[in-house]
Formats: C-alpha cells, structure tokens, sequence
C-alpha cells in the first residue's frame, strides 16, 4: 500500500468522496518509478467516477504497464471544492498510484471524449503547474498528448496540445516511446527536436509544426506543414486484428461507485450501419469483430479479478456481432447462479434481440430501449437510420407480449431538412406504441394498468467526418421552439398520460456544436472562460452560457459562423488534413443522399465504398451476408 498521500488527512476530511484522490484500488498497477524511464500520466478531463469508466484509459493503461520501461499513472479532474483548495495552498496536481506531481512526469495523456470538457483541460494544466499553451513549455516539462473522439477535430483546442494522436491507441505509442528513450540517451533530445521527429510517426499530429492562415470572410484559405519532411496529412490509425489487441484482464475496481460499476467486454469495434448523424459510426469503421473463444476466456478473467457482478458487452451496435447468441448462451451457462448480470446495450428491437435479453433480464425489472432517432420515416430515411415505423410497431408488441412495460425512446431533434410534421411524428410514434401495449396486452395481465413511455430528445450536433459536416445547426431559439413543439404534440395524443417527455439543454448543444466544428481561433475562447471561473461545463450546475457568449464578443468571434451555417463543399474545414479512413468522395455522396432522402444499404448487405477497405481489415474483407 502506498502510503504517500498528496493531501493532507484535514484536506481529505473537509472534501467530498476523498477516495477520488487515495489511488490504491483494486489492481492498480505498482511499479518502482526509479526503475523506468518513462513516467505517463494519463488524464481524463471530468471527474473520477466518469473517468474510472471509460475503456479506452483502462486499455491504455494496461497496455502501457505491460512495458517494463513505462510507468503510466491515472489523473482526474478535481472536483470544485478540491480545486479551490488546490489554488490555495498551491498544491500541485498528482498522479493516483505515487502520489506524484504531474510537472515531474514525461508525458502528459488526455482522452478527449466530448467537446464540453475543453476547460478541463485547461484546469489539469494550470493545477498541474503545466504552461497553458504548448509554445511556453521547456524542455523539462511533459509532453502533453492528446487523444480520442473530439480528436477528430483537434484545431480549437491545438494550443494547448504538444502532440495530437489520431485515431486506436493501440498502435503507435511504442514508436512513440522508443523515440523518447533514444533522444534522451544519445543526448539529441530537445522539446523541439523531439516534436519535428514525433511528427513522421503516423498518425501523430504536432499542431506548432503546421500554419493556417485564413480569408476575409474568416474560412480557411490555406493549412500547410512549416517542414517539408512532415506529412501534409495525418493518416488515422487503426487496430487491424481485434482478437490479438491487448485487453485488460485485470480491470481497475473504484473504492466507490462510479458511473460504469461493471465488467466492460468490448465485442467489436465500428459499425455497419451508416447513419449520416453518426461520428462514431463513421471513423471506427471499418466493423471489427474479436474472436469469441477469446472473450469468453476474457469475461471470465476479468471477473474474477474484480468481483463484479455484471458484465456489459460493449459495442457500437452489439445485435451486429456475429457471435453473440453463442457468447450470450455461454454467460448465461458459466454463471448462472452466480449472481452475475449480463448487460447488453446498443442492440437492435428485433425477435432475436428481445428473445437475448428475455435471457438475460429480469423483464419485471428492467426497461426496454428503442432510438428511432426521427419521427417520420421520411427523416429516418434522411438521416439513413434503416429503421421502419413496422419494425418498430413490430418489435414493441414482441416486447410487450414478453413482459416489459417500460419503453424509452429516444429521438434527435433539428436534423437536415427537418419539418414540423416530422416533429409531430415523433409524439405520434409514441402514442402507437402506447397503443400497441393495450392492444396486445390483455387487461388482467397489465401491470399498473398501464406502460411507461419515456421520449426524450436531444439536439443535433453537426460533427466532423459525417455526412452532416457540412449541415448547419439550429440557433438556441429554434431548437427551444422544436422542443415546445414537440411537447404540445404529446399533450395532444390519446395516451398521452402514458407518455412522459423529456428534452436537453439547447444552449449546451449550441456551444458543443462550435466547439465541434471550430478552429484555431477558439482557443482564446477557451482561454477566456476558464480565466473566468468555468470548468466542469459538461455539468448543467456549472455551465455558465453567460460566460461563454461574453467569451466570443470579447474574442471578436461569432457563434454562428461555426453552427449556423451552411459550408459549402468547396470550403476548407478545420479537419481537413486529417484522414479518417472514410473519404471525402464518399461523405459528399451521403451528404447528397440525405438531400434526396435515399437510403444507403449498411456495410453487410453491400459496400458503399467509403474508403475504409484500404485497411484491409474486419468487414471489408469478410463473407457478406
């Protein structure tokens, strides 16, 4: 047991959950930091319940330590309370397993998950006693890396960030490391030095190594490398057999619950289903399965080594996986008895589906999920969702016969070309379905009497590499106007009693969309608001939309230049330089399919040629069918 504690025992006593900052958890990873040459402190910008959940860090993590040379260590954000006191008394921000300060280590790791945790960073960096802007850091400080989703588009955020990696963690950060021992062995190494060769490693994306400069109107006219020897594109990386990727047998286990408390069993990676709104769909392609003789012997494993009782198959589209009956059978017939639930998200309502979670559910208990996205079959044509009002009329009454009660739906609001009779359609969706439970459920079987409807909407979120990405976003009123609407059209159905409705925040997904597709100049935004108090935005008590619009008129920016608007094709965006995998021929294509509301066939029934085969991996090279 580590026995060093950073904070004093009157701090931790005054703090809420101080088993956030003690590491010490169960199969934490204890090395001799004397004994390696190369200290990583991985971060994720949010609190420790959120961060303590997420796969990618535990994979990294794993992987990292597997190096005799490497320590890697796990940092969180503080929590308010914990940062005030950290900026009085000017203690710095440590490392979990030593206890150490972040200054002190070589590489400074961040997974980017989502657009509001920028300020985040921005925090980690200042308590950490890290310069914010990489151009300020010398040649003793870490190197600060980052990585993950909203690694797509890294400009509004480039200066703050040494080195961007750009795509699967799993392949390049050898290369990485074994560059970092050699210069500081031969006596070469320069923080300079190290970034221009860190550069040629694919990739890796160094943003002080490139220039942007830009047009009257504010576009980008011209984004180009400072050295001819460093790429002029960043190509995404990418694990080519999911089977023999490292994977952690031995899960961290929280001292206190945390968002996901459970055994994370990653099935698959990508998705073949093409829907145009979709970020993730379209840079994890291409559709990777893992073998399933290997997560069988995973699942078992992963726990006895935590003591979890229950394990979650992870995946975009889990219903997808060509093996989950036989994985499923096998969960149900090794622990049964044991106390041990078997989650399984992201599956499609279908008879093979509900028969799967009638297996592993207690029906009595647990809801049912559907995510139509759009109300209309039009929209849903649109936006490619490949999902009929039939199969989802279908796939509830299979539900309700089966014993569920408990519905939720979940719907996008502001999508392309959106009507207000799409919005309609999805109060009167809700009400079919309603209808379909008193239709199919006869009186004395109904529990309560009645089923539950949850609708809940969120906004639409233009994102690079879709083919939305050049779509414009609803401002704030429209999208509060789209939300009345909809909930005036429930009021207005016959089983609205039934129904309950629910809607997100309109002016957090304004900002998330110009955080998204923004570039360089947002920054000093960024600067702004945490300069003024705001961190933890991704939080509704400490999002300060004030603060923000204060931000861009300071700036000389406007919002909507970076939502509002249309683009063009022919316009240069932010993320241009790099390479997803999926081409720019290909999204245009959708981008126009969506436009004529045609439907494109997902990646099994036949390939739409979105570039992803250059890979030569997983479904591109696999039996269709």
């Amino acid at each position: 047991m580590n026995n060093k504690l950073a904070l004093k025992d009157e701090i931790l006593l005054t703090i809420d959950k101080p088993a956030r900052y003690i590491g010490n958890e169960v199969n934490m990873v204890r090395k001799n930091p004397e004994a390696v040459k190369i200290r990583v402190a991985f971060a994720f910008p949010d609190v420790y319940e959120i961060g303590m959940s997420h796969l990618g860090i535990q994979i990294l993590y794993h992987q990292f330590n597997l190096r005799n040379d490497v320590y890697c260590e796990r940092v969180y954000s503080p929590w308010p309370d914990l940062h005030k006191i950290m900026k009085e008394q000017q203690i710095p921000l440590f490392a979990l397993e030593t206890q150490d300060p972040i200054k002190d280590f070589d590489f400074l790791c961040m997974t980017l998950q989502y657009e509001l945790c920028y300020p985040n960073i921005l925090q980690i960096l200042d308590l950490g006693g890290i310069p914010l802007k990489s151009a300020n850091r010398t040649d003793h400080m870490p190197i600060v890396i980052g990585g993950g989703p909203c690694a797509y588009n890294p400009e509004p955020i480039a200066d703050f960030f040494d080195i961007f990696y750009i795509g699967e963690g799993e392949t390049v950060y050898d290369d990485l490391f074994d560059l970092y021992e050699q210069m500081k062995e031969d006596g070469s190494y320069s923080r300079q030095n190290f970034l221009h060769e860190a550069a040629k490693i694919p990739g890796l994306y160094v943003p002080s190594l490139y220039e942007v400069s830009y047009k009257e109107d504010g576009t980008i006219a011209c984004f180009q490398p400072v050295y001819e020897d460093i790429p002029t594109v960043i190509h995404r990386q990418v694990v080519e057999n999911m089977s023999e990727s490292v994977y952690p047998d031995k899960p961290l286990v929280p001292f206190i619950k945390v968002t996901q408390d459970r055994v994370v069993l990653e099935i698959q990676r990508g998705c073949i289903r093409g829907c145009r709104f979709c970020q993730a769909g379209m840079v994890y392609r291409p559709t990777r399965e893992k073998d399933v003789e290997r997560l069988k012997k995973l699942a078992y494993q992963m726990l006895k080594s935590t003591g979890h009782e229950e394990i979650s198959l992870s995946s975009l589209s889990s219903s997808d996986y060509s093996q989950l009956q036989e994985l499923v059978t096998f969960l149900i017939e090794e622990f049964k008895g044991k106390g041990v639930n078997i989650s399984l998200p992201s599956l499609r309502i279908d008879a093979f589906s509900l028969d799967v979670m009638g297996k592993v559910q207690d029906i009595k208990k647990s809801s049912l999920t559907f995510a139509p996205e759009a109300g209309s079959q039009r929209l849903r044509d649109v936006i490619n969702k490949g999902l009929t009002e039939e199969v989802i009329l279908q796939g509830s009454a299979l539900a309700f016969e089966g014993g569920w009660t408990r519905v939720k739906l979940y719907f996008m609001l502001g999508h392309p070309t959106e009507t207000e009779e799409d919005i309609r359609g999805i109060a009167e969706l809700s009400n079919k379905i309603a209808a379909t439970f008193f239709d199919t459920v006869p009186k004395e079987k109904r529990v309560n009497g009645r089923v539950q409807i949850v609708t809940s909407t969120s906004f639409f979120v233009p994102k690079p590499f879709t083919p939305f990405q050049w779509a414009p976003q609803c401002t704030k009123e429209e999208f509060v106007e789209k939300a009345y609407l909809t909930r005036k059209a429930i009021s207005e159905q016959l089983n609205q009693k039934s129904i309950k409705y629910n809607w997100h925040e309109a002016d957090v997904s304004v900002l998330e969309g110009v955080l998204a597709r923004g570039d360089r100049k947002l920054s000093q935004v960024l600067l702004y608001v945490y300069n003024k108090g705001c961190f933890y935005d991704a939080w509704s008590e400490y999002f300060h939309n004030d603060v923000w619009m204060e931000a861009f008129e300071a700036c000389g920016l406007d919002p909507d230049f970076y939502s509002h608007r249309e683009r063009p094709l022919d316009e240069i965006l932010p993320w241009d330089f790099l390479d997803c995998g999926v081409s720019r021929a290909f999204l245009e294509r959708e981008w126009q399919k969506a436009k004529n509301e045609t439907i494109s066939p997902n990646c099994k029934q036949a390939c739409q040629g979105c570039g992803a085969a250059r890979f030569g991996c997983g479904i591109c090279v696999e039996p269709r069918g």
